[in-house]
């Protein structure tokens, strides 16, 4: 079974690129480029959709009845608005989308609190965040007038404060 279609509509996929689901039976799905993750049933049937997200494209969500979603979210891909507070960062939702916190600075870089480009998430039992990226990649676009240094990080970890 499949379901989905390109387009901007309720149900249309603007580049899926990531999908979960939890136990109560909903699938989320991170529809990058149209700024949204969208929510179904296990049939394929749209419910609602997550707005507010700058090109969500991880999501990670512990197989729980409720659960807090944490979404990575992508920086501006257009020099247009690449100054602009719009992440790259972490979000994190309740299980109807609403806002509980963010992680990051709200600019790419490669200091302690910033983000090149999260695109997988993963939590422990003890509540620490893992965030992988994607930099290599990513660093000419956001940087096109800095050369790429050797090392760039490609895993982070948050641990919780207790």
């Amino acid at each position: 079974m499949s379901w989905g279609e390109s387009g901007t509509d309720p149900g249309q996929f603007n580049l899926v690129h990531n999908i979960c689901s939890d136990a109560d039976g909903w699938v989320y799905v991170a529809d990058r480029e149209n700024h949204r993750v969208q929510v179904f049933d296990g049939n394929g049937k749209y419910e609602t959709q997550w707005n507010n997200l700058h090109r969500p494209c991880g999501l990670y969500m512990a197989y729980t009845h409720h659960p807090v979603c944490y979404i990575g979210e992508l920086g501006p891909a257009s020099a247009v608005n690449r100054k602009a507070n719009l992440g790259p960062r972490v979000s994190i939702v309740d299980h109807e989308g609403k806002l509980l916190a963010r992680i990051g600075d709200p600019h790419p870089g490669l200091g302690p609190t910033q983000f090149l480009g999260p695109h997988g998430m993963a939590v422990d039992s003890r509540g620490d965040v893992y965030v992988g990226e994607v930099g290599w990649t990513l660093w000419p676009g956001l940087f096109p007038n800095e050369p790429r240094p050797e090392l760039i990080r490609t895993l982070r970890k948050f641990e919780k404060v207790r």
